[in-house]
């Protein structure tokens, strides 16, 4: 395979090599990700302790350094997968689930080689593969939703690299925080929180979803461009006289279970998931519980600037839940009956836009208004629409 420059882009980030112009797994990871795929009765990994320890050993494998971990995930997965639900829960999670997952992992070469050679050819020649969108790239990735789910589970295996991430404004992907903020902190959001991932897992692992999902870096250029158009400062809001669109104002109900194709707020953290990964859960963060396929997000997506957004098509939701905050709790399973478009993504588009953190009264003075509203139109905007000149 010809070693593409978005391949190039993200090989530091992933747990495979380049080998004979083929994406590999190093030799003694295969075995032992080939062995957990065999089950329980062969790899021995049955138990949340035996899971633990199979984690230090592939990271091992793979010249990850251990203190990379977070320092209780080796005590957090025991805790749930040996506590917190019941046996029969795990042996089938042990016996069904890590199997099939681990078959995933053995794919992810021969996945990542077939999206590179279609990459250009979902948007008619624009670059879709995955790459690292950095900041004030405007850019879009496409992934399917298998590959998502194999990317999720080295995630679950904590076998990414963390070289540079933070380097790179990025923020952490594998699981291993999740668990020990599950061993440290004992509440029932955080076991929660896994629980929706354990069942996202179980659920594709049933049946593999065939759809794509889309992540979008969009820009709104600071500096004048006519192919573009640009940041507006306060005065073309103050003399605008363009009509806003019509409202609808519902008192109940929640964003994701409203109809129709709605563009859908995510309140975001500058760095694209917030805390979802750790101890957060309030509104973004639920909303990647109920919809995991958008932590795949975070391998590629850097913080954003006060011009930037990050719009994702097609995120599958695959649970329910009750509470907020500390009351959180997964509520089972949900079938999502969205229709999908032309590109095989379900109708779920969801911006991410993230307010100034505690602002106090700075956010009503006019720098503030006018980051806050150019932020909102910034993820409101379809560039390809407009032409300079011609601001909705």
């Amino acid at each position: 395979m010809e070693k593409r420059e978005d391949l190039r882009s993200m090989l530091q980030y992933l747990p495979l090599l380049v080998q004979s112009s083929s994406l590999v797994w190093p030799p003694s990871v295969e075995q032992e990700i080939r062995t957990m795929s065999t089950g329980p009765s062969e790899s021995m990994v049955n138990s949340g302790e035996a899971l633990a320890l199979r984690i230090t050993s592939m990271r091992r494998s793979l010249s990850l350094d251990a203190s990379h971990l977070a320092p209780c995930a080796s005590q957090g997965y025991p805790l749930f997968f040996d506590e917190k639900i019941s046996r029969e829960e795990s042996a089938k999670f042990f016996g069904e689930v890590v199997p099939a997952l681990c078959g995933l992992l053995l794919q992810l070469p021969s996945m990542l080689e077939t999206h590179y050679q279609n990459a250009d050819h979902v948007l008619d020649g624009v670059t879709s593969g995955l790459r690292l969108l950095g900041p004030q790239e405007a850019g879009i990735v496409f992934l399917s939703q298998e590959l998502i789910a194999a990317l999720l589970a080295c995630s679950f295996f904590c076998l990414f690299p963390e070289v540079d991430r933070r380097l790179k404004h990025l923020q952490g992907i594998n699981f291993d925080e999740l668990f020990s903020f599950l061993y440290t902190r004992q509440c029932m959001k955080q076991e929660s929180k896994i629980r929706c991932i354990v069942h996202y897992f179980e659920r594709i692992c049933q049946c593999m979803p065939k759809g794509f999902v889309s992540f979008e870096r969009k820009v709104l250029p600071l500096e004048y461009n006519p192919n573009y158009v640009s940041y507006p400062e306060a005065d073309y809001w103050a003399k605008s006289t363009t009509p806003l669109c019509s409202v609808q104002v519902h008192s109940t109900g929640v964003i994701e279970d409203q109809p129709g194709e709605t563009l859908e707020v995510e309140f975001a953290d500058e760095y694209f998931g917030g805390l979802t990964l750790r101890h957060g859960c309030l509104q973004e963060e639920i909303r990647f519980m109920m919809n995991p396929e958008l932590i795949a997000g975070m391998l590629f997506l850097p913080r954003m600037d006060k011009n930037e957004a990050i719009e994702i098509v097609g995120a599958e939701r695959f649970t329910l839940y009750t509470g907020f905050g500390s009351s959180f709790q997964f509520a089972g399973d949900y079938l999502d009956n969205k229709e999908l478009d032309s590109y095989m993504r379900r109708k779920t588009r969801v911006v991410a836009i993230d307010a100034m953190p505690r602002p106090g009264r700075r956010q009503y003075k006019p720098d503030g208004l006018l980051r806050e509203v150019n932020k909102a139109f910034t993820g409101y905007l379809h560039q390809c629409k407009h032409q300079a000149g011609t601001l909705p």
